[in-house]
C-alpha cells in the first residue's frame, strides 16, 4: 500500500469521530464570541470610569486622557471584533 492510501484510510478512520465534535464545536464558538463581546464591554467600561475619575480629579488633563481612553477604546474593539469574527467562522465552517 502506498503511503497517499494509508495516508487516506487512517483519515477515513478519524473522519467519524470529527464529525460528532462538529457541533461541540460550533457551541464552543459560539460561547468564544459571546465571552469576547462581554470581555470588550466590561474592559471599555473599566476604562471609561477610570478616565472619568482622572478627569475629574485633574481636569486640566482632561484633553490627554481622552486621547488616551478613545485610542485604548479602539484597540480593545478592534481585537474584540477580531475575535468575535474568528469564533463566529468556527460557527459557520
Amino acid at each position: 500500500m502506498s503511503m497517499l492510501g494509508i495516508i487516506l484510510q487512517a483519515a477515513t478512520d478519524v473522519a467519524p469521530a470529527v464529525v460528532d465534535l462538529l457541533p461541540l464545536a460550533k457551541v464552543g464558538g459560539a460561547i468564544g464570541a459571546s465571552v469576547a463581546a462581554i470581555g470588550a464591554g466590561l474592559g471599555i467600561g473599566k476604562l471609561a470610569s477610570a478616565s472619568m475619575e482622572s478627569t475629574a480629579r485633574q481636569p486640566e488633563v482632561a484633553g490627554d486622557l481622552r486621547t488616551n481612553m478613545l485610542l485604548s477604546a479602539a484597540f480593545i474593539e478592534g481585537v474584540a471584533l477580531f475575535a468575535i469574527v474568528v469564533c463566529l467562522l468556527v460557527v459557520v465552517m
